[in-house]
């Protein structure tokens, strides 16, 4: 199995097979899951004092703040998904 990492923005980097979601930052549980994150030292804050866009769950518990929007870096992953598959392909 090979590393994937994505981009999540400023040059931050997360590996992206152990993204289990990522979602938008309104919701109240959202905010209790980033509150109990910071509590249990499992919070990585990547968005360099700009507001959070994006919320990524990882399977490993860590939870990760983002400024980018949820859609975009989902769209980084599904085209970096595609480009691999292109190149498996030929």
């Amino acid at each position: 199995m090979s590393i994937k990492l994505i981009n999540i923005g400023f040059g931050n980097i997360v590996s992206a097979n152990r993204i289990i979601s990522i979602v938008s930052p309104e919701s109240a549980p959202i905010k209790r899951l980033i509150q109990d994150a910071r509590d249990r030292g499992t919070l990585v804050d990547a968005t360099y004092g700009r507001r959070t866009r994006a919320v990524i769950i990882t399977d490993s518990d860590h939870v990760i703040l983002s400024a980018v929007q949820p859609e975009t870096v989902a769209h980084r992953l599904t085209d970096k998904e595609d480009l691999q598959e292109e190149g498996q392909g030929k």
